[in-house]
Order: structure tokens, then sequence, then C-alpha cells
């Protein structure tokens, strides 16, 4: 099968994705944020470009509603950033996906990612991304190490 057909291929589940996503309102609703029909289209397009950048290849439902999941009770997401910070949160998770060679999970990263940024980032997309991912990443490729969490990789860095 042709590169191209089985990337389509593995797409082609999007109603399934768009009804997933949407069904996580029903949680994120007491945090006061929420995705529209339109808003979710745009975030799963926004993972389809992510993964061609990456060259990465995804099975399953992605990890868009993890995000979501995950981040919808920080005090730094609001309904006005909501969609905004979701994309570039999704964008920085391929990429540091990527960076650190696959060696920690993507609920181990997802979780060092949300300790970052609720903590010393306070919110910051381009400080997440460029001191304390890239820090970490770098450590990981450096050092083989597994997991750390962000108070530990303040002391060893």
């Amino acid at each position: 099968m042709e590169e191209k057909q089985l990337f389509e291929l593995m797409m082609s589940n999007g109603k399934e994705q768009l009804q997933k996503v949407i069904k996580c309102n029903s949680y994120t609703n007491k945090f006061g944020l929420s995705l529209s029909s339109k808003e979710a289209l745009q975030l799963l397009d926004s993972r389809k470009n992510s993964l061609r950048q990456e060259e990465r290849v995804e099975f399953g439902e992605g990890i868009l509603s993890k995000i979501i999941y995950e981040f919808c009770d920080s005090p730094f997401i609001y309904q006005d950033n909501y969609v905004d910070t979701l994309e570039g949160l999704q964008e920085i998770f391929y990429i540091y996906k990527n960076e650190a060679l696959d060696e920690v999970t993507d609920d181990e990263l997802l979780s060092y990612m949300k300790e970052c940024f609720n903590g010393k980032c306070q919110g910051d997309l381009d400080y997440l991304e460029g001191s304390c991912l890239d820090a970490f990443c770098r450590k990981i490729r450096s050092e083989g190490i597994g997991f750390i969490g962000a108070g530990e990789e303040e002391n060893e860095i």
C-alpha cells in the first residue's frame, strides 16, 4: 500500500475522532471550557498537519482528548484562549515526542508538560517549548534517562 494511502486510511476515522473530542465538553464545561464542532474540526485538522510535519503516525484516538482532559483545569486556560492553547499544546506534544526519541510515554510527557505549563511557564507556550521541554529532551538524549518531574529537572540541569 502506498504511503499516502496508508496515511489517509489512518485519518479516515475523523467522524469518530470528532465525536470523542466533542464528548470532552461534558467534562470541561465545569471549568468553563467547551469546543464547538467547528473548533473541534480545526483542532483535528491541526493534528493531521502536525503529524505530517513531524512524520509521525498515530493509531487509535490520538492525543487530543488526553490533552483536553489533562489541561482543562489549568488556571492559565480560559474560553478565549482555549482553542489556540490546545492547538499549541498538541503541536508541542508531537514535536517533543520526537525530540524525546519516544523514550517517555504519552502520559509521562503530558504530565511533565502540565507540571511546567502550570508552574514555571505560567501558561506561556513559548517558554514551555523553548526552555522546559527543550532542556528535558536534551537531557533524555544525552543521558538516556526515563521520565523525570519538573522539580527534579531543575536540580539536575
